[in-house]
């Protein structure tokens, strides 16, 4: 007697079913990878715009917005600030913002759109470290010569309101002011440069 057509059987059997095990091992293989090819939502909305809403900074303070993954300070200047910047122009490095990182339409010694509100990356230029406000004029550990800035609690650099650094300091460069427009008076748009907006 023979076995023979048993065993064909079992054959056909066999190698149809681990042909289906092996193409749906490859199917669950390839999805990963192919969804590897487009950016994640976490990954876009790292990239993304963000819109930020200034109206309830009162005049002197700060507050701090997310763009990138990076800290930006939104300062709310005063007439007493925006006059002291002029004040303290030859205390800074690139006092009128020639070899920082900064949009072409924003004014380069007030380095920004409007006098009034400040945008900066909220990076120190030195190491990264984040600068601490300090809007006091002349505290006692910052000198009777300091007419408020932001003080970077790492190495010591130094940057005015407007994100200029001082001379002599760590930090060879002024704080970066990050692409931005405004949308209306209070709604800010980081990341969409005025010009392309």
């Amino acid at each position: 007697m023979s076995n023979d057509g048993v065993n064909a059987g079992r054959r056909r059997f066999l190698v149809a079913a681990t042909s289906v095990v092996g193409a749906a091992g490859a199917v669950g293989a390839a999805v990963p990878f192919v969804g590897s090819w487009f950016p994640s939502a976490k990954a876009k909305a790292a990239g993304a715009p963000v819109k930020v809403n200034v109206s309830k900074i009162e005049p002197g303070q700060q507050m701090v917005a997310e763009w990138r993954g990076q800290p930006v300070f939104i300062v709310r200047r005063t007439e007493e600030i925006l006059s002291n910047l002029v004040k303290i122009e030859g205390q800074l490095a690139d006092f009128d913002s020639k070899a920082s990182e900064q949009p072409s339409y924003v004014d380069p010694k007030t380095r920004s759109i409007k006098p009034e509100v400040l945008l900066l990356v909220g990076l120190c230029t030195h190491l990264g470290c984040a600068p601490s406000f300090r809007p006091e004029v002349a505290p006692a550990d910052l000198g009777a010569e300091w007419v408020g800035g932001y003080f970077c609690p790492c190495h010591g650099s130094r940057y005015d309101l407007a994100g200029r650094v001082y001379k002599a300091q760590p930090a060879p460069l002024n704080l970066p002011v990050p692409p931005h427009t405004y949308e209306s008076d209070d709604v800010i748009i980081i990341g969409v440069d005025q010009e392309q907006a």
